[in-house]
């Protein structure tokens, strides 16, 4: 992990001000919300791959990281909605956007960045960019309508939770590596091996985020076993639903459908989850992605971003937050 971190180190300063451009470009109104989302902080995953995939393929001009924003914009607009529907109090610490400028100025300002990330790529002057971007943003939501639709439902099927992730978290970061590769000229063949790779590196990471919801709070800073009380039937939750016996399964159907399970209930299902190591089963599902995401890399270019993405695998099999 030490290649990442060290190019993360380097890279993080020049995609922050990249971002603070970007926030100088909105409207004035638009500015102190979009502030205060890029300010909250982030792991800025999307924006490195995109830098990182345009190196490999041979890149070496300062512009992409103003590119490579779009996608971190984009995804920042994703979370002040999601905020707004979910009455979110909080986001990465901080009082989520919506408590501090209204929901109805939190959703118009995602709009606002959402036109400006798509003026900042077109203006790229290629329209493989732009339809690229596009594409993610319409995925993107379209991945968050199947969530909204899928909330409290326990007959959603394993098939339906993994067009629900490719949409919502694994085609933003598919297409960021997408975009670092039409930016290098890439051919046909590369683009979409770069696209692959970030595919699944997307599937990988949604299917961990998924696993690390019922890690206690120690670990992760968060409540463990959100995804009960919100509705979602998740991969770990599937499996701990299906090891209950018939009374017990039903009593979980009837509060998952009602969404009457209390913090206390969730707290009780994260503990048995752990216990029957159904959050380490989850993460052994993500491998199979990782793989593929690591055959799609090998038939890219060697040298040190190559090493770096690979890394990338590592660190999303292993995180802990």
């Amino acid at each position: 992990m030490l290649l990442l971190k060290a190019r993360l180190a380097l890279e993080l300063p020049p995609i922050n001000k990249a971002l603070s451009r970007a926030a100088e470009g909105l409207p004035h109104p638009v500015r102190p919300i979009a502030r205060h989302i890029f300010e909250a902080g982030g792991k800025r995953l999307r924006p490195l791959l995109t830098i990182l995939m345009a190196r490999l393929l041979g890149y070496d001009k300062k512009d992409i990281y103003d590119l490579a924003v779009t996608m971190e914009m984009l995804h920042a607009a994703t979370l002040l909605h999601d905020d707004v529907l979910d009455n979110a109090d909080t986001r990465r610490g901080k009082p989520a956007a919506h408590t501090l400028f209204s929901a109805t100025s939190t959703i118009l300002a995602g709009d606002a960045m959402l036109a400006h990330a798509n003026a900042l790529v077109a203006r790229c002057g290629d329209p493989r960019l732009c339809l690229c971007f596009s594409e993610a943003t319409s995925r993107t939501a379209a991945g968050e309508i199947l969530e909204i639709a899928a909330q409290h439902r326990v007959e959603t099927t394993a098939e339906e939770y993994e067009e629900i992730i490719r949409g919502k978290t694994a085609w933003l970061i598919r297409a960021s590596c997408q975009l670092g590769a039409l930016r290098a000229g890439a051919d046909d063949a590369r683009v979409e091996a770069a696209a692959a790779y970030g595919e699944n590196i997307g599937m990988a990471f949604q299917i961990v985020d998924d696993a690390l919801d019922f890690a206690p709070q120690s670990i992760t800073g968060k409540p463990s076993g959100g995804d009960v009380r919100e509705g979602k039937l998740t991969p770990p939750l599937r499996m701990y639903r299906d090891s209950l016996d018939d009374a017990a399964r039903a009593a979980f159907d009837q509060a998952f459908n009602d969404a009457s399970f209390t913090d206390g209930d969730a707290g009780r299902i994260a503990d048995s989850i752990r216990a029957a190591g159904f959050d380490q089963a989850t993460r052994m599902a993500a491998e199979g992605y990782l793989d593929k995401a690591r055959a799609a890399l090998a038939s890219l270019p060697s040298g040190p971003e190559q090493d770096i993405l690979q890394q990338m695998a590592d660190y999303v099999r292993d995180r802990k937050k």
